[in-house]
């Protein structure tokens, strides 16, 4: 009973990472995906943390903090589960996937890129709940961007999205 959940569940997901890899041909969907997805990379993720620390005054600077403990503990535990729950990405695992040149080659499960993008905003949009209008659908995008490209499926964003915004919540309350 519980197999056969397991695998309606994980079809259920291959059906909704094909329904978003099939627009891959899209010119104006690449461009903005392939840009998009860098936001949540380390050099800009780092880099605009790095910029609130040294460049901002309180409380701005204390936010930038907040981020920057955020993102490396987030990025400790992505690691880790990387390594307990290996997860094939999705463009090795099934057929036809479209995928970008030079696709990663770690495991999928959870999405670091998403991580990190929500990890760095919930400590700004828990101080100031209007840049969630912003930041929010920034973020989202690059966790979309991320399926978008073949690199992971929609679980891996989902649980990338609640990493980052638990270690970001977590980080508010402790610091």
């Amino acid at each position: 009973m519980i197999t056969k959940w397991v695998n309606y569940l994980y079809q259920f997901e291959c059906d909704i990472f094909r329904s978003f890899n099939s627009h891959f041909e899209s010119k104006t969907l690449n461009l903005f995906f392939r840009r998009i997805t860098h936001l949540g990379g380390a050099r800009v993720t780092v880099g605009l943390t790095l910029f609130f620390v040294l460049i901002f005054p309180m409380p701005m600077w204390m936010w930038g903090i907040e981020s920057a403990i955020s993102l490396v503990s987030s990025h400790l535990a992505v690691n880790y589960i990387k390594k307990i729950r290996p997860r094939t990405r999705p463009y090795l695992s099934l057929n036809q996937v479209r995928v970008i040149e030079n696709p990663l080659k770690d495991h999928s499960f959870p999405s670091g890129h998403t991580t990190a993008i929500f990890s760095l905003i919930t400590p700004f949009v828990i101080h100031m709940p209007i840049l969630g209008f912003i930041f929010y659908p920034l973020a989202f995008s690059v966790g979309l961007s991320r399926v978008y490209l073949g690199l992971h499926y929609p679980s891996d964003v989902l649980v990338g999205l609640l990493l980052g915004t638990i270690f970001g919540m977590l980080t508010v309350v402790l610091f």
